[in-house]
């Protein structure tokens, strides 16, 4: 079987339009979360939210053909600077291999053509509203003739993404995968629908102090939105061009809960079975893992009930182990949660550091792991785990080596 690498990253949050950016702030423990900008919150009870700086657009423009820029929504746009970001990073050269066996597949909720686009251009409507559009630019502007698509499967999308990605390298089918996703629902639909089910935090008072996973005073995710993308490339690709290899993608574990539409499976019995799969998946002991970066929202069940299947998967040794939230930091990306948080992960691995969980001031007694509390740490880790958990009960859990 092949082994997959990752060789390419780009990134775009609320923390930076790039990478180094976003993960220098990450390391900071710096938020990303302040008041709403791209609509008048005023009749939502959220106000706050994780927004994208403007200034991602100015270097949008010197990567989409201007032609292009017009027939893209934000979240496209968004998804595009990602994509150059990690496609560079890589060194990658596509004219040297079969363009049929590289693949895009990114995890997209939604191109997010909502009445904010509308009433900027209700031109291109077809195409700015297709939920495939971020993977097809990425496909068509880099030539890239291999499978493309889009997998939608809520707060897990680009998770599931890349383990399809990772399944497409194992089995032989593809060389290299552009894999992530992309997400922006900032609007007001969705603040209003994630408020009726009281699922998002209204600390509105303190922004950057509202979203505090694993406390006792949590009281909601918030929003953030964002894109991320990972070059995955067999093995043996990457060591014939020498390519920089940021870590293994040793394994990854995809499941239903079949529950609950929207709550996890009591106890965490669902999420525990998934990193237990995981696990087995990329022939790894739970005692090799070092570190979780977690689905860690900032609501009430989820952290409670991923931490006690922290504890159910891995018994003693959850002690041991390090785990922490960057929803602390950059909000709940939705769709390209699972993208940004893989890539934070294997920039964990890589550069043996951990970003911490900011706005841990007030711990649960019930939740008692080491969740790297306000301040990142230096951690040899030989390998971890990010999660990401959706409505409609999508598991993932992706396992990144130290290569």
């Amino acid at each position: 079987m092949n082994k997959t690498v990752i060789t390419g990253m780009g990134m775009v949050t609320s923390l930076g339009t790039n990478m180094e950016t976003t993960w220098q702030n990450l390391l900071e423990g710096r938020s990303g979360v302040n008041n709403v900008t791209l609509f008048d919150p005023c009749n939502n009870d959220t106000k706050i939210a994780a927004e994208v700086s403007n200034e991602f657009e100015k270097f949008a423009e010197k990567v989409i053909p201007k032609r292009n820029r017009k027939q893209m929504t934000r979240t496209t746009r968004m998804c595009m600077l990602a994509a150059d970001e990690a496609i560079k990073d890589s060194g990658i050269d596509f004219s040297k291999y079969d363009r049929v066996r590289i693949a895009v597949i990114l995890g997209v909720i939604t191109a997010s053509y909502n009445e904010m686009e509308r009433s900027q251009s209700d031109s291109y409507i077809v195409v700015r509203s297709m939920p495939n559009a971020p993977s097809a630019w990425i496909s068509l502007l880099y030539g890239l003739e291999g499978p493309n698509f889009n997998v939608s499967t809520a707060c897990a999308s680009s998770a599931y993404a890349i383990g399809l990605g990772h399944q497409m390298i194992k089995s032989g089918m593809a060389d290299v995968v552009i894999a992530g996703g992309c997400d922006s629902s900032i609007e007001p639909e969705y603040f209003k629908g994630f408020n009726q089910i009281m699922a998002m935090s209204v600390r509105n008072d303190s922004p950057q102090t509202a979203s505090r996973p694993f406390t006792l005073s949590r009281d909601g995710f918030v929003m953030g939105e964002g894109a991320g993308i990972l070059v995955l490339e067999s093995e043996k690709s990457a060591l014939a061009r020498n390519a920089r290899i940021y870590a293994e993608l040793a394994g990854y574990a995809l499941t239903s809960e079949a529950a609950d539409i929207t709550a996890p499976k009591e106890n965490g019995e669902g999420m525990a079975k998934t990193m237990r799969m995981a696990l087995e998946d990329a022939g790894v002991d739970k005692n090799e893992i070092d570190y979780i970066n977690a689905h860690g929202t900032s609501t009430f069940l989820n952290d409670k009930f991923e931490t006690m299947a922290i504890k159910e998967c891995f018994g003693e040794w959850a002690k041991e182990l390090c785990v922490s939230s960057s929803k602390s930091m950059i909000g709940h990306t939705l769709g390209a949660a699972g993208a940004i948080e893989g890539i934070i992960t294997a920039l964990s691995v890589y550069n043996r550091k951990l970003t911490p969980t900011i706005n841990y001031n007030d711990p649960d007694p019930e939740l008692d792991l080491d969740y790297v509390p306000n301040k990142s740490r230096d951690k040899e880790i030989r390998a971890a785990i990010s999660n990401s958990f959706g409505f409609g009960g999508h598991n993932a859990s992706l396992v990144f080596k130290r290569y």
